[in-house]
């Protein structure tokens, strides 16, 4: 039956902005921040999002658990850079800005190649799965020098033939807005995918499979071409790694690339789609910033993982959408003291937990140097007891201070949350 009237569809003003926003961003950043290291870690953080991004789509999207998702990037990365000195041996005719569709291509042939044997189980098993092809893949890398180029990898040149209007991508800064375009792009099309039918099927999958197989869909057909999908990004995210560090080693198909993705994935917010964007910008500031303060980097981001987990296991994304909840409803600023004192006291414990931690890694790693050490203005002595019982002291008074913070703002945010169903019923009652 042929319609007789029209349809007006209203433009989502509030997508429109964030989205230029965003893009605003990406132009802005490097005028903001113009040093070599700002220039550095802000292509970090572009080629980060579309790794993050890239694994969310198995993690957030399709609940897949995998262990081995730089296996993707990596070799997306190996393939980029062989085609770079392909192209600066001018036996591949490709200009050096399409050289990351090359690891792109590259991550979707090897996701179609072992995913349809990944994707044939899911849970624990797809989880284990992944870890095993990861080691494999690492142990080859090991094994075939003449690909992976050995222990000390493969180098590049990107600078190649004239410059094209000025662009030559040896400046960091042009190699920062090829990479920023890319991440627009790709942030782009990946959300797009979200709202298409298969992204909304790959959410069913997650949710409740047996009765996507009971209404007719192949749940492992789903999931493959899903996996090979977040394959093609993390190849991109691969490539403009090659391009920007011009070397690549057999570091970036190891077990601990994909532990990063997985971690930050986590802590930024695997069911929010801009989770995965904050936990990209996370994960280049803890191996670029924070690993230059101390030793113990490692351990403090196990510590904020724990935490995590323990009372936000949504991410910072679920804490930034409940407290926006909290807000449209007015009732925000009545939490403000409560989250200073969960503040102040988080903090209070994590220095006198840090001085201990400080110290333990003293003993440990710079004894030569001495007994004493300098933590955030004060001198620690590790042979001193009054230092260590100082130590423990402050961490013992800020746990038992947050703990009665906590219990207060729970019963806070409990109060809240009532006054809020109520508030929706009341109004659905009105409508």
């Amino acid at each position: 039956m042929q319609k007789d009237y029209y349809e007006f569809k209203p433009i989502n003003v509030g997508r429109w902005i964030i989205w230029s926003l965003f893009a605003l961003l990406l132009a802005l950043a490097p005028l903001v921040f113009t040093s070599g290291l700002s220039i550095t870690m802000l292509s970090q953080m572009g080629i980060a999002i579309i790794a993050c991004l890239s694994y969310n789509i198995l993690l957030g999207q399709g609940g897949m658990l995998s262990f081995g998702h730089a296996v993707y990037t990596g070799l997306g990365s190996f393939l980029a850079i062989h085609a770079l000195n392909s192209v600066s041996a001018g036996t591949l005719p490709i200009p050096v800005s399409a050289v990351p569709l090359v690891g792109g291509l590259a991550g979707m042939f090897f996701a179609a190649l072992l995913g349809w044997v990944t994707t044939r189980k899911s849970g624990t098993t797809f989880a284990m799965i992944t870890l095993g092809i990861g080691e494999l893949v690492f142990a080859m890398s090991l094994m075939i020098p003449e690909f992976f180029g050995g222990e000390g990898g493969i180098n590049a040149n990107r600078v190649v033939g004239k410059p094209f209007m000025g662009i030559s991508f040896g400046p960091p800064i042009q190699v920062y807005y090829l990479i920023a375009v890319y991440t627009f792009v790709a942030v782009a099309l990946m959300y797009a995918f979200t709202r298409t039918p298969l992204g909304r099927i790959l959410n069913a999958v997650r949710d409740n499979p047996e009765r996507v197989e009971f209404v007719g869909y192949n749940t492992q057909k789903v999931r493959y071409l899903a996996f090979i999908i977040a394959g093609f990004f993390a190849g991109i995210s691969g490539g403009l790694g090659a391009l920007n560090f011009e070397i690549v080693t057999a570091e970036v198909v190891g077990a601990a690339r994909s532990g990063g993705y997985l971690l930050f994935t986590f802590l930024g917010g695997a069911t929010f789609f801009f989770g995965p964007i904050i936990g990209a910008i996370l994960m280049v500031l803890a191996f670029i910033l924070f690993s230059e303060f101390t030793s113990a980097w490692l351990l403090y981001l196990g510590l904020i993982f724990l935490f995590m987990v323990m009372y936000a296991p949504g991410g910072i994304a679920s804490l930034i959408m409940m407290n926006l909840r909290v807000a449209a409803f007015g009732r925000l600023r009545e939490l403000w003291v409560s989250y200073l004192a969960l503040a102040v006291t988080a903090l209070v414990a994590l220095t006198g937990a840090a001085a201990m931690i400080e110290m333990v890694y003293h003993l440990q790693l710079n004894s030569a140097q001495g007994s004493t050490l300098n933590f955030m203005g004060a001198v620690l002595d590790t042979r001193s007891v009054n230092s260590w019982f100082g130590s423990v002291f402050v961490l013992a008074t800020g746990i038992g201070l947050f703990e009665i913070a906590r219990r207060e703002f729970s019963r806070q945010w409990g109060e809240i949350q009532e006054f809020i169903e109520k508030e929706i019923k009341r109004r659905e009652a009105m409508t």
